[in-house]
């Protein structure tokens, strides 16, 4: 079997954090600044259990300008590069740039706001890098964004998130001749509303009360 069609030997899960404090602004009706700080910590942690638990991942590697951030994944084992760009596309190529720097045949991009994350659902991307090139789209549950993106190889597309971003992943990939898969399933929850806060309420038990 060539290496095109066999699995990627290294894939990279890369982790974007934004800044702690303030995170989740949205949810200000629901949860007061406390609350949003230890929902985003917590949500961290949670991905990153799953992410440093998955047999399919070399590597977890978290950017983010936020020193707590940084800190808190050093501390349960994750690489860690603090972001010199601003935004989050631009701070997932500076990621993307390390990992491939790095040896990385493909990128798994998992942002922290997932609360069905686990070993499986990261297995539910990966599964698809096989053959190359390959971009692979968690879709949210309205159809329109991005909610983790798998790239096999790691720039075989450029990284859009933002808007409606479902739909530039995959003219991206079709710009590249790259074969497009979509999937739906446990994260296609993402934690972003209240009434997202609300649909989550069971796979977020126990995040917004500190057990």
């Amino acid at each position: 079997m060539s290496d095109d069609l066999a699995a990627p030997r290294r894939i990279v899960a890369i982790v974007p954090v934004g800044e702690l404090e303030g995170a989740k602004t949205r949810l200000g009706g629901t949860l007061d600044a406390e609350e949003r700080l230890d929902l985003a910590e917590t949500l961290l942690r949670r991905t990153l259990e799953a992410t440093l638990a998955s047999p399919d991942l070399a590597e977890t590697l978290v950017i983010s300008p936020d020193r707590r951030a940084l800190a808190l994944a050093t501390s349960v084992g994750a690489r860690t590069l603090r972001q010199r760009t601003r935004g989050l596309n631009a701070g997932l190529r500076e990621a993307r740039a390390d990992a491939i720097a790095g040896g990385a045949d493909a990128i798994v991009i998992i942002p922290i706001d997932l609360p069905r994350i686990d070993v499986d659902a990261i297995h539910a991307i990966v599964a698809p890098l096989t053959g190359s090139p390959v971009v692979v789209v968690a879709i949210d549950r309205h159809g329109l964004g991005t909610n983790a993106l798998g790239l096999r190889p790691p720039d075989v597309i450029d990284v859009a998130f933002g808007g409606n971003s479902r739909r530039r992943h995959r003219d991206l990939a079709l710009a590249a001749n790259a074969r497009h898969v979509e999937l739906d399933g446990p994260l296609a929850l993402d934690v972003d509303t209240p009434d997202d806060l609300v649909i989550a309420e069971q796979a977020l038990a126990g995040l917004t009360d500190g057990r």
